[in-house]
């Protein structure tokens, strides 16, 4: 077969290995998908395999099509095997002995969509606080349970009997039930199902393997506990199984990926054979030096390192600067210098730990007219959660706004369905009022149902409350309040998912931009900030089929490459983020994500920190990453990476910046939380005489007290304020050798 030609050394002997279990351990940019495809045209050309014999399964619908498409290049004709998704071949076994299970034929297969529904209507059936306990919530333990084969008894067994895993128990139990009176599977009941039938059915399990004799599995180092049972199962007659992988680009461990499946491979497969492709065809030698000298110092990881042919190549560049603003702009200025006419503003990537730092990135390069696009994610403003709170504010800003309240009506859930928001703004239009007008309207809001009105009424009492009082409040006093006394945060907080933690971080990030504008300009109206903002907001640069700089996660970057990468925020607490502090197999995973973000890079590499960076509404002094730290310097151009020297007598350097307290968005959230508590339980009684600090209009003195509730000022400045008690940010002036 001469198209074997095409391959090195080592992917030739991966491919020609056929008899007995081999693990190929592929580096970035090794050419892994080649090796298989070449492996599996071998056995079908050179050793007369039927097709109907081999059995490849991937993770993607989009890499299991481009394997087939290599497959039938190479043998020269369409090829009737299972080059499937782990989903579609659990499936296709389903669909043919699903009866063994209790399942009726044509059983349906319920996606995200169709399984919040069913977790609605029991959430509603089991009468629980549907904020407190959202569909989210309930379906992500649920499909952890079912990734590691736990019934509802396993887990109220393994987690203990206490009110809440009672509840969960419940729940659990009841979509189970609804599942099966509805004769349905779910994405997550697919795997373990098909499990289920080889467990059950021996006669099942031996027709399957003794259809395939040859067993591929891509991507094996994401393999979650239910897919490795699931591929052990079927390879137990012939031993016939190769996988292919690399343990340090095991970066899904959050989402269930075990990475002990391919670091315990020989255990699994006695007699295991192992081939490690480490020539890399992607990056410079510079680049894949560095990864390496950052890679390597995991304990748990195989033995590997990448090399490549190509010439060493430019240094990593490395750039602290003063604050993530500097950053932003020092990133937009390199790309700018490093475009020329050979290159397009697509071969620069932006990949960052966080979505949240996204925002100075896009506002540093529309400020130099450099296109991008956001790929995994939207632009910053165009977030869901970003344009909800900048909703609520315009709301406050003008309470007048009806698209501004027909977008927050019902976020979160306050009982108003699409027919009676279409009444009421009939009736508003027939007064010739603002539909907020007609929500304050007590005889209306008294007819709808009691969620309903509720709701209603905390909606109308907070926004104009803080409507009324927006010129005495800084902007982010406002912004808090929309926050915690809409009850917004609360939802999200009481989701308990992936996805609403992505969302609080975004909405800790906004107060950032707030506090960003609110340092250039301490008298920084709400009408003035909300006109900055629709700017911000408003630019369109998001056209996916443009010629743009590329932002994205490092998780989405996976199984991509760019000639120029820049990696940001290399600092502690960011990245590694700061859940890896608290065990080492989560530092452990986020080196895996540092290599991984390192070695998309072709040509150069770019890392950048800042010494104070504001993130989730908080300014701190930052440390340099570990992962910085841990970079063969030989390897470095541009600013030196702080290392403590060992001389006892070396001052202590900036305590605060060699021991600084790791970014945690949540506990900024409960400071959030806390202000706004305080301030509405706020008993600080002034005086007329009393010398006061108003963070907006600074110092002055009480002229009068009206009903204990409005408290009139008059500040050095010359204006005259009337502050409403428990909601202005007003405290006692101290005079500063009293507080020293």
């Amino acid at each position: 077969m001469k198209e074997l030609d095409n391959l090195n050394p080592q992917q030739r002997e991966a491919a020609l290995y056929t008899e007995g279990p081999l693990l190929i351990l592929a580096g970035a940019g090794s050419g892994k998908t080649s090796t298989m495809t070449h492996r599996i045209a071998y056995l079908i050309k050179e050793k007369g395999v039927s097709p109907y014999r081999i059995l490849a399964v991937t993770f993607t619908n989009k890499a299991a099509g481009e394997m087939r498409d290599r497959v039938e290049a190479l043998i020269g004709g369409g090829v009737n095997m299972w080059i499937l998704t782990f989903h579609s071949a659990c499936l296709r076994i389903l669909r043919k002995h699903a009866g063994l299970l209790g399942y009726k034929d044509g059983f349906a297969v319920y996606d995200p969509t169709d399984q919040k529904a069913a977790m609605k209507s029991i959430v509603k059936e089991l009468n629980l606080d549907d904020k407190r306990y959202t569909p989210a919530y309930f379906l992500n333990i649920i499909s952890s349970c079912k990734e590691k084969a736990m019934t509802p008894d396993d887990y109220l067994q393994t987690y203990g009997e206490d009110y809440k895993t009672k509840i969960v128990y419940q729940a659990y139990q009841s979509y189970e039930t609804l599942l099966k009176k509805n004769n349905a599977m779910d994405f997550d009941d697919l795997l373990l199902n098909a499990v289920r039938v080889f467990q059950r059915d021996e006669a099942a399990l031996l027709e399957y393997q003794q259809r395939f004799q040859y067993i591929m599995v891509d991507e094996y180092q994401d393999t979650n506990s239910i897919q490795y049972t699931f591929v052990k199962m079927l390879a137990e007659q012939h031993q016939n199984i190769c996988v292919v992988g690399d343990d340090d680009q095991c970066i899904y461990q959050w989402r269930g990926a075990d990475i002990r499946n391919i670091l315990e491979f020989e255990k699994d497969f006695k007699n295991a054979k192992v081939v490690k492709l480490e020539q890399n065809y992607r990056s410079t030698g510079n680049i894949l030096a560095a990864a390496h000298s950052v890679i390597e110092k995991n304990r748990g990881r195989k033995d590997k390192k990448l090399w490549t042919e190509q010439e060493p190549g430019n240094k990593i560049v490395y750039f602290r600067a003063d604050d993530e603003r500097e950053e932003a702009r020092y990133v937009a200025q390199e790309i700018d210098r490093l475009k020329t006419k050979e290159r397009n503003y697509s071969d620069f990537a932006i990949l960052y730990r966080t979505n949240a730092q996204s925002r100075t990135f896009e506002e540093a390069l529309s400020g130099r007219e450099i296109p991008y696009r956001v790929l995994g994610g939207l632009r910053y403003y165009d977030r869901k959660e970003v344009k909800d709170i900048i909703s609520y504010m315009r709301l406050v800003q003008n309470p007048a706004d009806d698209l501004a309240l027909v977008r927050i009506i019902n976020e979160p859930k306050r009982g108003i369905g699409a027919k009676t928001l279409e009444k009421l703004q009939a009736l508003a239009k027939v007064r010739e009022v603002s539909l907020f007008q007609v929500l304050a309207d007590e005889e209306v809001v008294g007819s709808l149902s009691a969620k309903a009105s509720a709701g209603i009424r905390n909606l109308v009492e907070v926004v104009s409350q803080y409507s009324a009082e927006q010129e005495n409040l800084r902007v982010s006093d406002i912004y808090d309040g929309m926050l915690v006394k809409t009850g917004y945060l609360k939802v999200l907080e009481d989701q308990n998912t992936l996805e609403a933690e992505g969302r609080i971080e975004n909405l800790m990030e906004f107060k950032s931009v707030i506090y960003d504008y609110e340092k250039e300009d301490m008298q920084l109206s709400l009408l003035e900030f909300m006109e900055r903002i629709a700017l911000m907001a408003e630019v369109d640069n998001h056209d996916e089929n443009e010629n743009a700089v590329v932002l994205m996660t490092m998780h989405s970057a996976k199984g991509l490459e760019f000639p120029f990468v820049f990696l940001p925020g290399m600092e502690d607490g960011l990245f590694p983020g700061w859940r890896a502090f608290d065990r080492e197999e989560g530092l452990e995973e986020e080196r895996r994500l540092c290599y991984v973000g390192m070695t998309r890079a072709k040509e150069r590499l770019c890392l950048t920190s800042a010494n104070l960076r504001t993130l989730y509404g908080k300014t701190d002094l930052t440390r340099e990453s570990q992962f910085l730290r841990e970079l063969d310097k030989r390897l470095i151009d541009g600013d030196a990476i702080y290392e403590k020297r060992k001389s006892a007598r070396d001052p202590a350097f900036l305590d605060g910046y060699s021991r600084p307290k790791p970014f945690n968005p949540f506990q900024q959230l409960k400071e959030v939380k806390q202000q706004v508590k305080e301030k509405a339980a706020s008993t600080e009684h002034f005086e007329p005489g009393d010398e006061v600090v108003h963070p907006k209009f600074g110092r002055g003195t009480v002229d009068k007290v009206d009903h204990g509730s409005i408290i009139c000022v008059s500040f050095l400045d010359g204006s005259y304020k009337k502050l409403a008690a428990g909601l202005a940010p007003l405290s006692r002036y101290i005079p500063k050798k009293e507080r020293d």
